[in-house]
């Protein structure tokens, strides 16, 4: 059951890192307008409140805010299992985010580089030309 609960949180986090600011999400009161509702509302709400539900409040809000890992680590594991099963529209949402959570440019392309040597060559080279877009982005 807990494997099947962290593949469950892993989705949920992939699907919905796609969009910035997913990660400090909150869930709005009742009646409260389209623009204060969180991503996962906003992304899932109408469909699956219940799974928009589970990322607010256990995902970004009980997952990401264990004091274990700090939210920088948990950026790096994110990006680093993004990076092995290719996912790269939320690789580049995550990597958005891992920047804003102390992680450097450097630290994340030595993290790809690495990568290639366990996850694949392909899945490094994808990844390095997302990092480019999102780097000159910000």
């Amino acid at each position: 059951m807990k494997h099947l609960l962290g593949n469950l949180m892993l989705s949920a986090s992939m699907v919905l890192a796609a969009l910035p600011g997913v990660a400090n999400a909150q869930t709005p009161a009742e009646g409260d307008d389209k623009s204060s509702r969180s991503r996962a509302q906003q992304l899932m709400g109408a469909t699956a409140p219940k799974l928009a539900e589970l990322t607010d409040d256990v995902l970004y809000g009980d997952i990401w805010e264990r004091p274990q890992l700090s939210k920088r680590d948990r950026s790096l594991i994110t990006v680093a299992a993004l990076i092995a099963i290719n996912r790269p529209d939320q690789l580049r949402s995550h990597l958005s985010i891992a920047r804003q959570n102390g992680v450097t440019e450097d630290e994340l392309i030595e993290t790809i580089t690495h990568l290639a040597f366990y996850a694949g060559w392909p899945n490094a080279v994808s990844a390095v030309a997302i990092a480019k877009d999102v780097f000159a982005s910000e």
